[in-house]
């Protein structure tokens, strides 16, 4: 007897997996009886789960013919939506979540400053280009929408001091950063040794970004230090340059200084002032504490990055990791 179509159940909104299982068995097989051997399910079970699956779709789905089950327009409509949703969740449970640098294809946004542009990019790049050759890099800066970045994933790490950024975000410290300062190698009045009375006699450049001026700044002003700033830089972009062709003196972190100087005819000295050191960390969202792309761009940086090895990062106090 032909089976008539059945009201839909408020109640049964979602269809399981196992139903769409049925629904491809008996369009294969047009056989209960062989559906329900594959599904290591009995008879009454399976008519069971197919009355559920046609209040569902309210459409009988399939009638008894002298040739077997035949599947209504409905089912024929259908059986190829179910065969694609059966596939996605086949790759969901099946597919490799893991990440190889060797093959992958993507693009790292890292969130750094500009003396990491000129300390830590090149490297970062150079180890990149030969162990994933097809990985890309974008370099943003740090600001006020870091942590807004990190959390959507529009950025995948910050490489830097960015102390504001607290509940929900890892940490991991890379190295230690004090302080120098950058003078030409040939200024008259400086020879090996920078005194107190010296530098604040001296012109000055300052640079008025980033978290590490402001921590400069700070211990200036607690020390009642005066400096001649006659050139302010928004930045490190030209610094070496300007240095090394003028007598003018920049306070600033030893990485970048001793980097400069490297590059440049310029000479690192002690800085006379205390001020606070830091530590440059990476910084990575608790969304992606588990990404394998995540996990392993992080383990680059501290493989290259990091002074000392130290336990793995941990979120702070109050973050949801």
């Amino acid at each position: 007897m032909p089976h008539t179509a059945l009201a839909p159940n408020p109640d049964d909104d979602l269809i399981e997996p196992r139903m769409l299982r049925l629904l491809d068995l008996l369009y294969r097989t047009r056989s209960v009886t062989q559906s329900a051997a594959a599904l290591g399910q009995s008879q009454s079970t399976v008519s069971i789960w197919l009355g559920k699956l046609r209040r569902q779709l309210n459409d009988p789905l399939f009638v008894r013919t002298p040739s077997g089950m035949q599947p209504t327009p409905r089912a024929d409509a259908l059986i190829e939506t179910a065969r694609n949703a059966l596939e996605s969740l086949r790759l969901l449970t099946t597919c490799d979540v893991s990440f190889d640098p060797a093959t992958a294809e993507r693009t790292f946004r890292i969130c750094m400053t500009d003396a990491s542009h000129i300390t830590l990019l090149p490297q970062l790049l150079a180890h990149v280009r030969t162990f994933a050759p097809c990985v890309r890099l974008v370099a943003a800066r740090i600001d006020g929408n870091t942590a807004a970045a990190l959390q959507s994933g529009e950025a995948d790490l910050a490489l830097g001091l960015v102390p504001w950024l607290d509940a929900g975000f890892y940490q991991q410290t890379l190295f230690p950063q004090d302080w120098v300062c950058l003078v030409n190698a040939r200024h008259a009045r400086i020879a090996q040794q920078l005194t107190l009375q010296r530098y604040c006699g001296e012109g000055h450049i300052g640079i008025v970004g980033g978290t590490g001026a402001q921590v400069l700044e700070r211990a200036l002003e607690e020390q009642q230090i005066h400096r001649n700033i006659m050139l302010e830089l928004p930045g490190f972009l030209g610094l070496a340059a300007i240095v090394a062709s003028t007598d003018l003196i920049a306070t600033v972190p030893r990485h970048i200084g001793e980097t400069l100087a490297a590059m440049t005819n310029l000479s690192v000295l002690a800085c006379p002032v205390a001020i606070p050191p830091f530590t440059v960390k990476q910084h990575w969202h608790a969304r992606f504490h588990h990404d394998p792309a995540n996990r392993w761009l992080r383990g680059v940086c501290e493989i290259l990055f990091q002074s000392r090895r130290i336990k793995h990062g941990e979120p702070k106090p109050g973050s949801e990791a």
